[in-house]
């Protein structure tokens, strides 16, 4: 497999590598493949879909989804592994410097902005996110994957490849699964680190469970997401199948939602997009609000960040995820580069957000083996 695998990433435009990580109903497979216009019944596809662009025309503002965001990549033939091939670790590259695109008293004073939004009455919450990037940058896109993959063990990871742009994405998140006409939703709103210890671990745990700020932030989204879905759903369907639940990641613990519906008769993929895109969890409520508020306080576009990626089987069946947690490279321009956010509410305090990203910023960094200019 290794020198398979290898030689597919070196070869192809387009690949896609899907590694679950065991988790039930996301597969751990990888393929090459071609650019097409639309999916058609009986093949699988990768699926992109791209966070729209800062818009400064008034109409396309009101566009949240727009067809032309999603890339869907035909598979060749399908290699399915249970394990990824063990990483050299006598491989070096030449120290990383992250350069952020806001420093942190720049990041403060638009979180502070953001809540004076709020308390005016704009919006309840809002996600706010910032760039790192680092310029000339050689490196492995498969050996970090798998290096971030081993730190992060997220259960929808994935390594991606369009052109000369890599996504080394390593999400706990999903964003939408589709099985028959069952559909749902996991956003994730809320985050506490790891413990050092084991009774650390659960007293952080239970402070993330009963954490009334944290549970705001993820009820918000859960009322958006049940709003989308219920444009979709026939009549009574949607339902909130878990609230607050606690999951543990190696790198963080999250509090997780589970949202599904029954979809109407003859739901479209497009249709499911146009009125769930993009989810709920980067953008805030009320969501047209939340992105227009996004354009204009953060500094660089998002693009590949905080879309989705996945996969559509030969039934029309799909799982997606949210794009957190991604490295991005062009192996032409050597650019590298990440977003980190978070939620923005009324009661929280712009220090405690910033370093919220930094610690959802951490494995990353650990894995680029990289360091930061004054921040």
């Amino acid at each position: 497999m290794p020198s398979l695998l290898q030689d597919t990433i070196h070869t192809a435009p387009f690949f896609f590598l899907f590694h679950g990580n065991h988790q039930p109903g996301f597969d751990s497979f990888y393929f090459s493949g071609e650019v097409v216009p639309e999916p058609i019944p009986g093949e699988t596809y990768g699926i992109i879909v791209r966070y729209p662009a800062h818009e400064t025309d008034a109409a396309n503002r009101l566009k949240l989804f727009r067809p032309e965001l999603c890339t869907y990549i035909k598979a060749n033939t399908l290699h399915c592994f249970t394990s990824l091939p063990e990483t050299d670790a006598s491989q070096t590259a030449a120290p990383i410097v992250l350069k952020p695109a806001l420093s942190k008293a720049a990041y403060i004073e638009k979180v502070e902005a953001l809540k004076k939004h709020i308390h005016l009455g704009d919006i309840y919450e809002v996600n706010f996110c910032m760039e790192f990037s680092s310029e000339q940058v050689e490196l492995n896109p498969l050996e970090l994957y798998k290096t971030l993959n081993s730190m992060s063990e997220a259960p929808f990871s994935a390594l991606v490849k369009l052109g000369s742009t890599y996504m080394i994405c390593s999400s706990p998140e999903r964003f939408l699964k589709k099985e028959g006409a069952h559909l749902f939703s996991q956003p994730i709103k809320g985050t506490a680190k790891r413990g050092r210890n084991e009774t650390e671990d659960k007293t952080l745990q239970e402070q993330l469970r009963n954490s009334l700020k944290e549970q705001t932030e993820n009820v918000m989204i859960v009322d958006v997401v049940r709003n989308d879905l219920s444009k979709l759903a026939t009549k009574g369907s949607v339902k909130v199948d878990e609230l607050f639940g606690i999951y543990s990641y190696k790198q963080v613990h999250q509090m997780v939602s589970t949202v599904s519906c029954t979809l109407k008769t003859g739901t479209s993929f497009t249709d499911i997009m146009q009125a769930t895109f993009p989810m709920a969890s980067m953008t805030g409520a009320p969501k047209q609000r939340a992105c227009d508020l996004i354009r204009q306080y953060e500094v660089s576009d998002r693009d590949l960040y905080s879309g989705a990626l996945g996969f559509m089987n030969a039934n029309g069946d799909f799982d997606l995820n949210v794009v957190i947690r991604t490295i991005i490279y062009n192996s032409e321009t050597k650019r590298v580069s990440f977003h980190v956010g978070s939620a923005i509410t009324a009661m929280c305090d712009a220090t405690e957000e910033y370093d919220e990203c930094m610690l959802k910023a951490a494995a990353m960094v650990k894995a680029l083996g990289a360091s930061f200019t004054q921040l």
